[in-house]
């Protein structure tokens, strides 16, 4: 396959991974590196769309130096390759390539930025952290920062726009001992009350989290619905005028009655104060307890931020077809106990809303550099595994050539 590339017999090469074995883009010659890297590396497109097609676990593999495809392209500025790459990563949901770190630590941004790509650092903007930081604890903005007259002003641009900042004002921690040491966060406090803590629990788990994502959103309909449709309907006419007659010496005129001829308008609630006061006291923290419920279980789904803005929108709608229908309350007691619900709600709104996405982008933010080290960690024990592995036979090679020699 090697030779094959490097002679430009691409048809061979086709028909080698299309007949043979697919696997074959996955062959390691020298420093480990495959067909897949050589292609990224010589800005073949065609053959790199169809090695990706025909063998896709071939983007995980790492040469000697801890380098995926999307490194090699990058450093050997292949433009075009590095859009295939990133095309065929957004198509599979595998960005997270983009962020693995080389022996150096350094991620795809932080090499695009020191050789000046501008054209890659706008692609890589918006799926990669563009505050990462690499072995020696720079930031994209750091390594722009020190490459002085070098530097391409297109590029700080470019990371200006994106609000990359020097390591100096990172706020997240720098070691896994300082992750550790936080306390749980929201996020983490559900996995573990869901049992998300090992592989071997995750499918139970799933299906406990889409239990109680069910149920959550039938309770969230049911009291959304009862908000609408409260007891006792709406007020169908205008009503300002209290006739004596009616509701004076009657001793047989239950409470309802006299209310009934308080005064009052057309599409507002019939339901007396009292009432009106424990039902949607009731009813609305029992309707934003299981809209929080959702919005912290709908973490980690596909399309979250549109699903938490259209919740976000589902709550507004409830307090505006509150306010709008709330009858106007004559009486001191009615009056404040009115004002304080239409107070207290869109602080609930907010509180309901606002804390499981704070908790999920802490925990996102406390992730990405534990998660970033235990990456390097893992990549420099392949580079010394490896290396050992090259001086072991470096060693035999000797050997048996001194045995060669005096035989």
């Amino acid at each position: 396959m090697h030779l094959a590339l490097l002679n430009g017999h691409d048809q061979l090469a086709t028909s080698m991974v299309t007949v043979i074995d697919s696997e074959l883009v996955r062959v390691k010659g020298k420093g480990r590196i495959t067909p897949l890297h050589l292609v990224a590396q010589m800005d073949n497109i065609d053959l790199l769309a169809e090695f990706l097609s025909d063998c896709p676990s071939s983007i995980e593999d790492l040469t000697v130096r801890c380098e995926t495809a999307v490194h090699v392209a990058v450093k050997n500025g292949r433009l075009s390759a590095f859009k295939v790459l990133l095309g065929w990563l957004q198509r599979v949901n595998m960005e997270k390539i983009l962020e693995w770190n080389d022996e150096d630590s350094n991620i795809v941004l932080h090499i695009a930025t020191s050789t000046c790509q501008p054209q890659i650092v706008k692609l890589l903007i918006g799926t990669v952290n563009v505050n990462a930081k690499n072995l020696n604890g720079l930031t994209a903005m750091d390594m722009f920062n020190l490459m002085g007259d070098s530097r391409d002003n297109k590029v700080g641009k470019i990371l200006h726009r994106a609000k990359a900042k020097p390591s100096s004002k990172v706020a997240y921690p720098t070691s896994l001992a300082q992750f550790f040491f936080r306390d749980l966060t929201l996020i983490e406090k559900r996995d573990k009350y869901f049992g998300v803590s090992g592989q071997n629990q995750k499918k139970s788990a799933d299906y406990i989290r889409n239990i109680v994502l069910v149920v959550a959103v039938l309770i969230a309909t049911a009291t959304y619905q009862a908000g609408l449709s409260p007891p006792g309907g709406y007020w169908q006419d205008d009503h300002f005028n209290v006739q004596p007659s009616m509701i004076i010496n009657d001793t047989t005129t239950s409470d309802v009655n006299q209310w009934q001829q308080e005064p009052h308008r057309a599409r507002q609630m019939i339901m007396t104060p009292k009432f009106l006061f424990y039902f949607f006291t009731l009813n609305s923290l029992a309707f934003f307890a299981s809209v929080w419920m959702i919005l912290v279980l709908i973490p980690g789904l596909p399309h979250t931020k549109i699903l938490s803005i259209s919740t976000s929108f589902l709550l507004y709608a409830y307090y505006a077809s509150i306010a709008s229908t709330l009858p106007e309350h004559y009486s001191p007691v009615s009056t404040v106990l009115g004002a304080l619900f239409m107070f207290l709600t869109p602080i609930c709104i907010v509180m309901v809303f606002l804390s499981p996405l704070v908790s999920s982008r802490r925990l996102e933010v406390l992730k990405c550099q534990g998660g970033q080290l235990e990456k390097t960690r893992g990549r420099f024990r392949i580079i010394l595994n490896m290396r050992q592995s090259f001086t072991m036979l470096l060693l035999i090679t000797s050997i048996m050539s001194s045995t060669c020699d005096g035989c």
